[in-house]
């Protein structure tokens, strides 16, 4: 494929196939990393600034201020260097440094909140209330507000969901992380219009309280929604049939475990959906199709998830979740 602007390259990414030991379900993992930002944010990125263009909330020569925990922002940094605009994404501790170091690369600049919270607590208050502030201070700037932004999900309705429909036709059942719920509940929305029986399963870790779970700190980064923050809008609750919790120790070491069983590097959230979603698959009978969204690479985590001293000094190492894992899939 021959594209004149890199943005044309979002979407249309692989599906990886792995296979189950105890039943016949395919599992097909969705790998969101080979968007041009490295995640699935970019969808969602360029959707929300070409909505707010059409309906004028978005002037040329306008300045876009955003709070992230990375991917977002990358996503949309890379859609403001071809469009003119100046970016600024409002991050916190939870923002790697290789995301932080990309989004600089795209010409974004950092405005970094949060200093008062602990390495495994997140800040997503106080960055949408800077974010917020500064967009009413500045002249012509526009804040997206991902997390109660429609166009935010309807990205995923009108992209993903039609991709996995047109590349597997039936879909039985699908796992996605859930954050702002934008990706979860958008895929979910457009696979049910295709097929109202899709079993619609999504992934927080433990101590997010989007479902009423008791919150605590959690390192697992871009997903779940933490104790002091406000349920997104845009979750849509009545669609999604099962939730689940992951720990960190859970996630992380997935990830691990597939960089070296499958040479694939994937992102934190990403290492606790697929764990999440093996063990529920493990448990169905019969066969069916099982898609798993896995929402970034992990080449933005080599810093903590990849590095064995953060691992340990954070007390994260578990080598149960390799010999768990063995016992779901089949060898490569």
């Amino acid at each position: 494929m021959i594209v004149n602007k890199v943005t044309d390259l979002i979407g249309n990414t692989p599906l990886f196939e792995i296979k189950m030991k105890n039943n016949d379900w395919k599992v097909f993992l969705k790998l969101e990393k080979f968007n041009p930002g490295g995640s699935m944010k970019d969808r969602m990125a360029l959707n929300m600034i070409e909505q707010a263009e059409k309906d004028g909330r978005l002037k040329p020569g306008g300045t876009i201020i955003e709070s992230s925990s990375g991917n977002t922002a990358i996503g949309l940094a890379i859609a403001s260097a071809i469009k003119g605009y100046k970016f600024i994404a409002v991050v916190d501790h939870h923002a790697s440094k290789e995301k932080i170091d990309m989004i600089k690369a795209y010409g974004g600049e950092i405005v970094i909140v949060g200093d008062r919270y602990k390495a495994n607590e997140v800040a997503v208050v106080e960055r949408e209330r800077t974010a917020k502030r500064m967009s009413k201070e500045m002249e012509n700037a526009f804040f997206p507000n991902q997390a109660d932004n429609f166009d935010n999900r309807s990205a995923y309705t009108n992209t993903l969901a039609k991709e996995l429909i047109k590349e597997l036709g039936t879909i039985d059942s699908f796992y996605a992380a859930i954050g702002t719920g934008g990706s979860s509940c958008g895929t979910a929305l457009g696979l049910k219009e295709k097929n109202k029986n899709t079993t619609i399963n999504v992934v927080e870790p433990v101590g997010s309280i989007l479902f009423g779970g008791k919150g605590q700190p959690y390192f697992q980064s871009g997903t779940g929604n933490p104790i002091d923050a406000p349920i997104p809008k845009i979750i849509d609750y009545e669609i999604i049939d099962n939730n689940f919790y992951v720990k960190d120790d859970e996630a992380f070491n997935t990830c691990r475990y597939f960089a070296k069983k499958y040479g694939l590097l994937i992102g934190g959230s990403a290492g606790g959906v697929i764990y999440k979603a093996l063990e529920d698959i493990n448990r169905k009978i019969g066969s069916g199709n099982a898609v798993i969204l896995l929402c970034d690479g992990g080449e933005k985590y080599l810093n903590n998830v990849f590095n064995d001293e953060w691992m340990i000094n954070n007390n994260l190492m578990n080598e149960e979740v390799a010999k768990q894992l063995e016992q779901w899939i089949q060898e490569v």
